[in-house]
């Protein structure tokens, strides 16, 4: 075992991989200076020696028991610069756990991690972590609306350093989509569910590009091949190794069950199964290794199948124990991994707390992402502009149905339905949002994991991208509706509609937003969304007037429900300056519906009307305070669910 740890732990030496194909090599030169050079701050290619971890561990609570439950067991292991690791274990083994510890995440809900994380044999901070690595997740988090260039851009602009020219930005992209064999689709969409854009395996290599425009010097993936067939995947593989190997990155990648030519890519291995540690080092050392203790490989047997048979409890063979097996495999590498040393002492290693990282202008986060969600909103049909054909269906079946009332009292009602439901079911379309906003609020977290964005630019830019388009949708149904019904003919109160309809909508996708980061699962998030909105129809005061509303319901939910002041607001619009003819039964006799001081010439003022549900005619400017609050608090009350929840 002495020899074995002494390969290990040698240098790694830069020479070409037989197994790639030449344009792989040839597109990896086109990057080569790229990496020497980072906002200005010259980089030699060593600056990560060593990645390291001793006595990694990571524990949880049973909620049945109680009782403390290890799910990585106290683990050890090392990456030189320019090695690629795989780890690899059957499902549930504790490969992303392992991942996430390494990256500094959160390893696994309400989990404790223990152990030393070490890089150039100094302890490494969060901090440091993400300015020095990049991690790509098992699922992409690529906005499909975008070309594979716009792709690349907006990454460089919310990473790389303000001082960093336009030109020099630009042909650090090229030279990535080049490396990766992207150029002929670098104005290729990268695909939404309505039209198609890359392939899985472009997909997976623009992923890893992407996490490559600052030149981290160590890279995570989670299962970079899952969903890829085998020549896609050592497509995907190859393409990082040769970067890997030039650069001298420490490339970290969990991976399940590889075909052989995939397999024989990595440089090491970490075998886990039920989060204790079966075999680390030299990936060829592996099969020799198992041979050893009583594992002989049979001929003609991918490697990577032989070994997580191995190690997989979940499989039952007639007379064999395996969790005994797996039991004396771990025992049997922790006797004989004692000689293993992570080298916590290398004075030639560069002293990482002494190099100062370069970050953009806070300032710019928000411009760029304002820029990329702009791009997505007209771009994609499923942000907005499906929202804004369902609204024209809408505004042209509310005119047609409600077409042309008139100043009499038999359309006094009418007239109170076509506010009430234009009002509630404009806001309870608003659930069309939730898939889009999911969509975002996922890249936003992969992101903020790398450090780039923070809660305060995400929200900021979320809500200033949607409110031209929610204010087109509010005029295009306005345009439409107002007119057909027959609403009060005057500009003022043409453009006070709109405004409340516009308010009515900014607080509806604010509920979808506060609802699905607290939900972040699209089918809650669907459902919540659509129960809030249909308890604000209740209490809002047209099913039941005000003063005869539930005294619980009264003040628990209507005095929060913005549809409320909306439908107040829409109501006193329309009618406290309108007067509505009574029916006349004979000359000189009328029956009015609402009872009011021109009864006896047969008229029924609008203020009558608003009074009989409770609602004055001299609060406008308060309802439209209150509805602005409710906004404010929406929108507040996401962005402290998002600082909360800081993974």
């Amino acid at each position: 075992m002495a020899t074995w740890v002494h390969r290990m732990c040698q240098p790694l030496h830069l020479h070409r991989h037989p197994d790639l194909t030449e344009k792989t090599r040839r597109n990896a030169l086109d990057v080569e200076s790229q990496f020497n050079r980072v906002d200005g701050m010259d980089l030699v290619n060593d600056l990560i020696h060593s990645f390291a971890w001793s006595g990694l561990s990571v524990e949880v609570k049973s909620r049945k028991t109680k009782k403390t439950i290890s799910i990585l067991t106290k683990t050890n292991g090392i990456v030189l610069g320019g090695e690629m690791l795989a780890i690899m274990g059957p499902s549930g083994s504790g490969k992303t756990t392992l991942l996430n510890a390494l990256a500094h995440r959160v390893a696994a809900a309400g989990a404790t991690t223990s152990g030393d994380i070490l890089a150039n044999g100094q302890h490494i901070s969060l901090e440091q972590i993400r300015q020095f690595s990049s991690y790509v997740e098992q699922e992409g988090s690529l906005i499909g609306s975008l070309t594979v260039r716009e792709t690349m851009l907006f990454a460089a602009g919310l990473s790389l350093s303000s001082n960093t020219d336009k030109a020099e930005r630009k042909k650090r992209v090229d030279d990535l989509i080049s490396s990766f064999g992207l150029k002929d689709q670098a104005d290729t969409i990268v695909g939404t569910p309505i039209k198609k854009g890359l392939s899985g395996g472009q997909k997976k290599r623009l992923e890893v590009a992407t996490s490559l425009v600052t030149a981290p010097r160590i890279l995570f993936l989670d299962e970079p091949t899952s969903g890829l067939d085998s020549t896609m995947s050592y497509e995907v593989v190859a393409h990082l190794k040769d970067v890997a190997r030039r650069h001298n990155l420490v490339v970290i990648a969990s991976i399940h069950q590889p075909s052989t030519t995939t397999f024989n890519l990595f440089d090491k291995l970490h075998l886990v199964s039920k989060g204790k540690t079966c075999f680390f080092g030299p990936r060829g050392s592996a099969i020799a290794y198992f041979a050893d203790q009583g594992h002989q490989m049979p001929m003609e047997t991918n490697p990577a199948e032989f070994l997580l048979d191995i190690i997989n409890t979940d499989l039952v063979r007639e007379g064999t124990d395996m969790v005994a097996r797996l039991d004396h495999l771990t025992e049997a590498w922790n006797e004989s991994r004692a000689a293993i040393s992570i080298g916590t002492n290398q004075p030639e290693a560069p002293d990482l707390s002494t190099i100062r990282a370069v970050k953009p202008n806070p300032w710019v986060i928000p411009w760029v992402l304002l820029r990329r969600s702009w791009i997505k909103a007209y771009r994609d049909i499923v942000t907005y502009w499906i929202r804004v054909i369902m609204y024209l269906g809408l505004a042209i079946l509310m005119g047609t149905v409600f077409l042309r009332l008139d100043s009499t009292q038999k359309d006094i009602q009418p007239f109170i339905n076509a506010l009430f439901f234009g009002s509630a079911f404009m806001s309870f379309m608003a659930v069309a949002y939730v898939p889009a906003f999911l969509e975002d609020l996922h890249t936003f977290r992969k992101e903020r994991a790398n450090g780039l964005v923070g809660p305060l630019a995400f929200s900021a830019a979320n809500f200033l991208i949607g409110l031209p388009f929610l204010f087109l949708i509010a005029l295009i149904f306005s345009l439409v509706a107002y007119f057909l019904i027959g609403f009060r003919q005057d500009a003022g109160a043409f453009f006070y509609f709109l405004l409340w309809l516009f308010l009515d909508l900014v607080a509806a996708e604010s509920l979808v937003v506060l609802v699905s980061v607290i939900f972040p699962v699209f089918v809650v998030a669907l459902a919540v969304t659509a129960f809030a909105n249909g308890l604000w129809m209740c209490v809002d005061g047209f099913l039941v007037p005000i003063g005869t509303l539930n005294v619980f319901w009264k003040y628990v939910t209507h005095y929060i429900d913005y549809q409320a002041y909306v439908f107040q607001g829409m109501m006193a619009n329309e009618f406290k300056h309108r007067v509505y003819s009574c029916a006349e039964l004979e000359r000189g006799v009328f029956q009015c519906m609402y009872p009011g001081n021109l009864v006896s010439i047969g008229k029924i003022r609008g203020e009558d009307v608003l009074r009989a549900f409770d609602i004055g005619t001299m609060g406008t400017s308060h309802w439209l305070a209150y509805t602005v609050v409710i906004i404010v608090g929406y929108r507040l009350l996401a962005l402290i669910v998002l600082l909360l929840r800081k993974h």
